[in-house]
């Protein structure tokens, strides 16, 4: 395994969730902007996922309070028509890895 992954929106990894679960980081995972890549990060133990735009403005929202469907409308407040296919599918790749919890809502 690398010391750095690249991650971004992909197709859906099979991690059943509804829209009324509450994403929120998966333990020992931290959420940090980093100077020397001018990028936001995900920090676990022995790895840094490298985070994209799209992926920075959906874990931003993750707070431990919002809903999927709270984040979807959130982003569509803010960048318009956003597909709530690809958010979900974000989220459950993200959860499958572990970087995320999502609590039943």
């Amino acid at each position: 395994m690398t010391d750095t992954q690249r991650s971004g929106a992909g197709p859906s990894t099979g991690v059943p969730f509804a829209t009324t679960g509450v994403p929120r980081l998966g333990r020992g995972v931290k959420f940090r902007y980093d100077r020397a890549r001018e990028r936001h990060v995900l920090l676990l133990p022995e790895t840094v996922v490298v985070l994209n735009a799209t992926g920075t403005a959906i874990l931003e929202l993750c707070d431990g309070v919002r809903t999927v469907a709270d984040i979807v409308e959130a982003l569509r407040e803010q960048y318009g028509d956003v597909p709530e296919g690809q958010v979900v599918a974000y989220l459950a790749k993200l959860a499958e890895r572990r970087h995320l919890e999502i609590i039943d809502g």
